[in-house]
């Protein structure tokens, strides 16, 4: 039986986001922009597109109307294959009217909804995270071992390991214990790999490596609606350690980029780590493309100006500036004299019309975009953000908190300008 016959996709979309905020002030966060022309949500969505997997829900509850846009149009099957991907928000039922309590009070909640799918398999993912993975290779190894569950685990160094949930392997890579985010030096030794799962990592390091979850599960289907015939709330914390010792839980072992989108400053590190010469994560890859919305937009147009390190949208008009390390978004507009460093400009969702060109100058409203003569530096500026002439926005130096009436927010050490901010000619922050 092939991979698409047997595996269904369930991708969890995240509670409100709030360590993303202000990102996910008007979006959820699989619909926050990455990477000048994508969306969070279409690495998962293209990752199991890539291995051959087209049956995907999509668990969400907060601020979906942008993501249900986003995925309505762009991922479009035909009629023969069977595929779909299916945005399943919180909803009343005779059994409750409340919201989604947690990843797997969501998978708990839509189990009514597969039993129309004869697959034997369920693949668990997250829609915060960057990385590409082929997901045969970890069916394959379930199947393999016989496994009840397999968890996706990349290998940390000792060094590295704090904060992190981690998991003790035997040399079969079944699941021997989970502890935590462990601080006791001797309980991370405990857990760290045996010299024989060690020496078969691909990256040679003489440094002791532990196993942390990823968060991406594949269970059989029978096993997760006995996990879930409960009460309990959440998988990582609860369902898969409940399960230790009554099934047969085993690691799969993944040593290519990941990065957990989930706070201000990895989401804008993460961006900016795409700027380098040789990225970490290549979106350039032919044997593994991602996916994203065809929006049939005219080639990026940059006049006079000095690029160092960036990445540019489709449909963006750059005059006369100085941009370094830094992505820009679709539709993204600079003009004259700016200069940009460390900066992720995520563009606009429209360009504006010569009657609105005029309007905003009879109004005193800046354009979309960043205007004349404006410094920016270490900040992101969300989508239709519109920052007047002569503005200067760095982030150096400032704590946490809002600043120019709460039209600029810093976060994590990032300066933000929310979806749709406006900031006055001359502001200086």
């Amino acid at each position: 039986m092939t991979t698409q016959k047997r595996v269904l996709a369930v991708i969890m979309g995240g509670g409100r986001g709030t360590r993303l905020h202000p990102l996910t002030t008007e979006r959820c966060k699989p619909a926050v922009p990455l990477a000048g022309k994508y969306r969070l949500v279409d690495i998962p969505i293209s990752n199991c597109l890539n291995s051959d997997i087209n049956r995907i829900f999509l668990l969400t509850q907060f601020q979906t109307a942008s993501l249900h846009r986003h995925v309505q149009g762009t991922y479009h099957f035909d009629p023969f294959g069977g595929g779909f991907v299916d945005i399943m928000s919180a909803e009343q039922t005779e059994k409750g009217s409340d919201w989604y309590q947690g990843t797997a009070d969501a998978v708990r909640r839509n189990l009514i909804h597969f039993r129309s799918f004869p697959h034997d398999l369920v693949l668990i993912l997250s829609g915060d995270q960057l990385y590409r993975m082929d997901y045969r290779k970890i069916i394959d190894q379930h199947l393999a071992t016989g496994a009840d569950v397999t968890i996706a685990a990349i290998p940390f160094p000792v060094s590295k390991v704090g904060g992190l949930g981690l998991m003790q392997v035997h040399d079969n890579l079944s699941i021997g214990r989970f502890v935590e985010k462990p601080k006791d030096p001797a309980v991370i030794d405990s857990l760290t790999l045996s010299p024989l799962l060690q020496s078969q990592l691909q990256t040679a390091s003489k440094e002791k490596h532990c196993l942390a979850s990823m968060g991406i599960y594949v269970f059989n289907r029978a096993v997760l609606a006995e996990a879930l015939d409960n009460t309990m709330t959440d998988f990582g914390r609860e369902i898969i350690p409940g399960l230790l010792g009554r099934k047969k839980l085993f690691a799969y072992m993944f040593e290519g980029y990941w990065e957990d989108i989930g706070t201000v400053r990895a989401f804008f590190e993460a961006n900016l780590a795409l700027a380098q010469p040789l990225p970490p994560f290549n979106f350039f890859d032919p044997t593994a493309p991602i996916y994203t919305q065809d929006r049939y937009l005219p080639a990026s147009k940059l006049n006079k100006c000095a690029i160092d390190h960036v990445v540019i949208g489709d449909g963006s008009i750059l005059t006369n500036s100085s941009i370094k390390h830094s992505v820009l978004g679709i539709r993204s507009y600079v003009g004259e004299g700016s200069v940009l460093e460390d900066t992720v400009l995520m563009g606009a969702d429209y360009y504006e019309t010569d009657d609105q060109l005029a309007a905003n100058l009879k109004l005193g409203r800046p354009h979309l975009g960043v205007g004349r003569n404006c410094r920016v530096r270490g900040a992101i500026i969300d989508k239709n953000a519109r920052i007047g002439d002569g503005c200067v926005l760095y982030a150096d130096g400032k704590s946490d908190g809002a600043y120019a009436n709460g039209a600029v927010i810093v976060r994590d050490g990032v300066l933000v300008v929310p979806k749709g901010g406006l900031i006055p000619p001359g502001t200086v922050v």
